[in-house]
Protein backbone atom coordinates (compact mmCIF):
# COMPACT_ATOMS: atom_id res chain seq x y z
CA UNK A 1 0.00 0.00 0.00
CA UNK A 2 0.88 3.63 -0.97
CA UNK A 3 2.12 5.76 2.12
CA UNK A 4 -0.58 7.48 3.73
CA UNK A 5 -0.77 10.89 4.05
CA UNK A 6 -1.34 11.82 8.23
CA UNK A 7 -2.66 15.39 8.69
CA UNK A 8 -3.06 16.90 11.78
CA UNK A 9 -5.27 20.16 12.64
CA UNK A 10 -5.76 22.68 14.58
CA UNK A 11 -1.88 23.75 14.89
CA UNK A 12 -1.31 27.03 15.69
CA UNK A 13 2.28 27.28 17.52
CA UNK A 14 5.59 26.58 15.68
CA UNK A 15 7.06 24.35 18.30
CA UNK A 16 3.90 22.12 18.56
CA UNK A 17 4.40 21.52 14.41
CA UNK A 18 7.54 20.71 15.48
CA UNK A 19 6.82 17.93 17.96
CA UNK A 20 4.32 16.07 15.39
CA UNK A 21 6.66 16.26 12.69
CA UNK A 22 9.33 14.57 14.36
CA UNK A 23 6.21 11.83 15.58
CA UNK A 24 5.67 11.62 11.96
CA UNK A 25 3.26 13.57 11.13
CA UNK A 26 3.09 14.86 7.32
CA UNK A 27 0.41 17.45 6.96
CA UNK A 28 0.73 20.16 9.73
CA UNK A 29 -2.90 22.44 9.31
CA UNK A 30 -3.56 26.00 11.06
CA UNK A 31 -6.88 27.94 11.04
CA UNK A 32 -7.17 32.02 10.46
CA UNK A 33 -10.82 32.31 12.25
CA UNK A 34 -11.11 36.10 11.65
CA UNK A 35 -11.33 37.96 8.52
CA UNK A 36 -10.64 40.96 10.38
CA UNK A 37 -7.64 39.67 12.46
CA UNK A 38 -6.39 37.60 9.79
CA UNK A 39 -2.79 38.26 9.99
CA UNK A 40 -1.34 36.35 12.92
CA UNK A 41 2.51 36.26 12.98
CA UNK A 42 2.76 33.05 14.79
CA UNK A 43 1.02 31.53 12.81
CA UNK A 44 2.87 32.62 10.15
CA UNK A 45 6.06 31.20 11.94
CA UNK A 46 4.33 27.86 12.34
CA UNK A 47 4.03 27.60 8.65
CA UNK A 48 7.78 28.15 8.33
CA UNK A 49 9.07 25.63 11.04
CA UNK A 50 7.02 22.85 9.12
CA UNK A 51 7.83 23.83 5.67
CA UNK A 52 11.43 24.38 7.23
CA UNK A 53 11.52 20.53 8.67
CA UNK A 54 10.43 19.33 4.92
CA UNK A 55 6.22 19.15 6.42
CA UNK A 56 3.12 20.19 4.43
CA UNK A 57 1.97 23.51 5.78
CA UNK A 58 -2.03 23.73 5.36
CA UNK A 59 -4.18 26.83 6.12
CA UNK A 60 -7.75 26.99 6.54
CA UNK A 61 -9.04 30.93 5.94
CA UNK A 62 -12.67 30.84 7.78
CA UNK A 63 -13.73 33.13 4.78
CA UNK A 64 -13.76 33.21 1.28
CA UNK A 65 -13.71 36.95 0.49
CA UNK A 66 -11.28 36.73 -2.99
CA UNK A 67 -9.03 39.67 -1.92
CA UNK A 68 -9.23 38.58 2.09
CA UNK A 69 -8.02 34.89 1.07
CA UNK A 70 -4.85 36.49 -2.01
CA UNK A 71 -4.09 38.88 1.12
CA UNK A 72 -3.68 35.85 3.75
CA UNK A 73 -1.93 33.44 1.36
CA UNK A 74 0.46 36.55 0.34
CA UNK A 75 1.77 36.72 3.83
CA UNK A 76 1.05 32.98 5.01
CA UNK A 77 2.39 31.40 1.99
CA UNK A 78 1.37 28.09 3.11
CA UNK A 79 2.29 24.65 1.04
CA UNK A 80 -1.70 24.04 1.07
CA UNK A 81 -4.89 26.28 1.32
CA UNK A 82 -7.86 24.37 2.53
CA UNK A 83 -11.64 25.76 1.85
CA UNK A 84 -14.46 23.71 3.93
CA UNK A 85 -17.47 25.69 3.33
CA UNK A 86 -20.43 23.63 4.24
CA UNK A 87 -21.77 23.37 0.76
CA UNK A 88 -25.27 22.35 2.17
CA UNK A 89 -27.42 22.93 -0.32
CA UNK A 90 -27.93 20.23 -2.86
CA UNK A 91 -31.03 22.22 -4.13
CA UNK A 92 -28.85 24.93 -6.14
CA UNK A 93 -25.67 22.79 -6.63
CA UNK A 94 -24.52 24.85 -9.05
CA UNK A 95 -25.07 28.17 -7.52
CA UNK A 96 -24.01 26.81 -4.40
CA UNK A 97 -20.47 25.94 -5.84
CA UNK A 98 -19.77 28.64 -8.90
CA UNK A 99 -18.68 31.61 -6.81
CA UNK A 100 -16.16 29.06 -4.73
CA UNK A 101 -14.81 27.59 -7.74
CA UNK A 102 -14.41 30.77 -9.35
CA UNK A 103 -11.84 31.63 -6.49
CA UNK A 104 -10.75 28.32 -6.17
CA UNK A 105 -9.46 29.00 -10.34
CA UNK A 106 -8.13 32.42 -9.55
CA UNK A 107 -5.91 31.35 -6.44
CA UNK A 108 -4.81 28.52 -9.17
CA UNK A 109 -3.45 31.56 -11.39
CA UNK A 110 -2.49 33.61 -8.44
CA UNK A 111 -0.31 31.26 -6.42
CA UNK A 112 0.44 27.76 -8.74
CA UNK A 113 2.69 26.65 -6.36
CA UNK A 114 -0.15 26.46 -3.36
CA UNK A 115 -2.16 23.38 -4.05
CA UNK A 116 -5.47 23.02 -3.28
CA UNK A 117 -7.71 21.18 -0.89
CA UNK A 118 -11.70 21.19 -0.48
CA UNK A 119 -13.34 19.78 1.85
CA UNK A 120 -16.66 17.63 0.89
CA UNK A 121 -19.53 17.37 3.34
CA UNK A 122 -20.47 13.67 4.20
CA UNK A 123 -23.26 13.82 6.56
CA UNK A 124 -22.75 10.79 10.27
CA UNK A 125 -22.87 7.21 10.18
CA UNK A 126 -26.34 6.45 10.23
CA UNK A 127 -28.12 9.37 8.65
CA UNK A 128 -29.82 9.60 5.64
CA UNK A 129 -27.74 10.93 2.90
CA UNK A 130 -28.91 13.41 0.21
CA UNK A 131 -26.42 15.49 -0.09
CA UNK A 132 -24.66 15.34 -3.73
CA UNK A 133 -21.18 14.12 -2.70
CA UNK A 134 -20.44 12.91 -6.34
CA UNK A 135 -21.90 15.86 -7.99
CA UNK A 136 -20.20 18.23 -5.69
CA UNK A 137 -16.81 16.40 -5.91
CA UNK A 138 -17.26 16.22 -10.28
CA UNK A 139 -17.59 20.24 -9.86
CA UNK A 140 -15.01 20.78 -7.64
CA UNK A 141 -12.08 18.13 -9.29
CA UNK A 142 -10.95 20.69 -11.93
CA UNK A 143 -9.63 23.31 -9.24
CA UNK A 144 -8.70 20.49 -6.37
CA UNK A 145 -5.71 18.92 -5.24
CA UNK A 146 -7.12 17.41 -2.69
CA UNK A 147 -10.74 16.47 -1.22
CA UNK A 148 -11.04 15.89 2.31
CA UNK A 149 -14.07 14.37 3.47
CA UNK A 150 -15.63 15.82 6.76
CA UNK A 151 -19.01 15.62 8.76
CA UNK A 152 -21.88 17.63 8.43
CA UNK A 153 -24.30 17.63 11.08
CA UNK A 154 -27.93 17.10 10.33
CA UNK A 155 -30.73 15.93 12.43
CA UNK A 156 -32.61 13.60 9.91
CA UNK A 157 -31.29 14.22 7.04
CA UNK A 158 -29.71 17.41 4.84
CA UNK A 159 -32.93 19.14 4.61
CA UNK A 160 -32.66 19.27 8.42
CA UNK A 161 -29.31 20.66 9.15
CA UNK A 162 -27.94 20.86 12.61
CA UNK A 163 -25.88 24.00 13.40
CA UNK A 164 -22.21 23.43 12.65
CA UNK A 165 -19.11 24.16 15.27
CA UNK A 166 -18.31 26.92 12.85
CA UNK A 167 -21.07 27.97 10.70
CA UNK A 168 -21.25 27.77 7.43
CA UNK A 169 -18.30 25.44 7.28
CA UNK A 170 -17.71 21.56 8.26
CA UNK A 171 -15.08 20.54 10.69
CA UNK A 172 -14.55 19.68 14.41
CA UNK A 173 -17.50 17.55 14.71
CA UNK A 174 -16.11 14.65 16.73
CA UNK A 175 -18.15 12.27 14.84
CA UNK A 176 -17.50 9.87 11.51
CA UNK A 177 -19.29 10.70 8.25
CA UNK A 178 -20.75 7.90 6.21
CA UNK A 179 -17.83 5.79 5.29
CA UNK A 180 -19.35 4.01 2.64
CA UNK A 181 -20.73 7.50 0.76
CA UNK A 182 -16.65 8.63 1.85
CA UNK A 183 -15.40 5.50 -0.48
CA UNK A 184 -17.79 5.99 -3.16
CA UNK A 185 -15.76 9.50 -2.93
CA UNK A 186 -12.74 7.35 -3.49
CA UNK A 187 -13.48 5.29 -5.96
CA UNK A 188 -14.90 7.98 -7.83
CA UNK A 189 -12.01 10.85 -7.49
CA UNK A 190 -9.23 11.40 -9.62
CA UNK A 191 -7.25 13.27 -7.27
CA UNK A 192 -6.14 12.52 -3.76
CA UNK A 193 -9.17 11.89 -0.40
CA UNK A 194 -8.34 12.67 3.11
CA UNK A 195 -11.19 10.85 5.13
CA UNK A 196 -11.41 13.38 8.44
CA UNK A 197 -14.30 13.15 10.67
CA UNK A 198 -13.99 11.85 13.92
CA UNK A 199 -10.82 9.76 13.49
CA UNK A 200 -8.68 9.09 16.34
CA UNK A 201 -6.37 6.39 17.08
CA UNK A 202 -9.06 3.64 17.90
CA UNK A 203 -10.99 3.89 14.99
CA UNK A 204 -8.03 4.63 12.13
CA UNK A 205 -8.03 0.66 11.21
CA UNK A 206 -11.35 0.58 10.53
CA UNK A 207 -11.83 3.85 8.93
CA UNK A 208 -8.77 2.52 6.32
CA UNK A 209 -9.98 -0.75 5.87
CA UNK A 210 -13.54 0.47 4.91
CA UNK A 211 -12.26 3.38 2.65
CA UNK A 212 -8.66 3.36 1.34
CA UNK A 213 -8.31 7.03 1.04
CA UNK A 214 -5.13 8.24 0.50
CA UNK A 215 -4.99 9.49 3.68
CA UNK A 216 -6.43 10.21 6.89
CA UNK A 217 -7.05 13.35 9.22
CA UNK A 218 -7.53 14.19 12.86
CA UNK A 219 -8.51 16.77 14.85
CA UNK A 220 -10.90 16.69 17.81
CA UNK A 221 -10.12 13.14 18.76
CA UNK A 222 -6.27 14.07 19.41
CA UNK A 223 -7.04 17.24 21.23
CA UNK A 224 -6.03 17.84 24.76
CA UNK A 225 -9.26 17.48 27.12
CA UNK A 226 -10.08 19.48 30.22
CA UNK A 227 -11.26 18.34 33.19
CA UNK A 228 -14.92 17.38 31.95
CA UNK A 229 -13.08 15.56 29.11
CA UNK A 230 -14.27 17.91 26.39
CA UNK A 231 -11.52 18.58 23.88
CA UNK A 232 -9.36 21.63 23.75
CA UNK A 233 -9.22 23.65 20.69
CA UNK A 234 -6.08 23.99 19.15
CA UNK A 235 -3.97 21.67 22.24
CA UNK A 236 -2.72 18.80 20.35
CA UNK A 237 -2.36 15.19 22.75
CA UNK A 238 0.64 14.32 21.38
CA UNK A 239 0.67 10.74 22.74
CA UNK A 240 -3.01 10.28 20.83
CA UNK A 241 -0.96 11.68 17.46
CA UNK A 242 1.79 9.19 18.08
CA UNK A 243 -0.54 6.41 18.60
CA UNK A 244 -2.09 7.50 15.55
CA UNK A 245 0.67 7.71 13.42
CA UNK A 246 1.98 4.19 14.56
CA UNK A 247 -1.49 2.34 13.91
CA UNK A 248 -1.70 4.08 10.22
CA UNK A 249 1.82 2.80 9.91
CA UNK A 250 1.69 -0.37 10.73
CA UNK A 251 -1.44 -1.03 8.83
CA UNK A 252 -0.17 0.40 6.00
CA UNK A 253 2.31 -2.66 6.07
CA UNK A 254 -0.84 -5.08 6.05
CA UNK A 255 -2.85 -4.24 3.13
Amino acid sequence: MKKMIIQIYEVQDPAEAQALIDLGVDHIGSVIVSEEKWKIPVIKETIAAVQSAAGKSSLIPLFNDPNSVIRALDYYGPDIVHFCEALADQKDILGNCAHLIHLQENVKKRFPDIKIMRSIPIVQQGKKNSVATLEFSRRFEPVSDFFLTDTLLVKNDISQLNRQPVEGFVGITGQTCDWQVAKRLVQASHIPVILAGGISPQNVIDAIRNVRPAGVDSCTQTNMVDQDGDPMRFKKDLNKVKRLVQTVRKIERLL
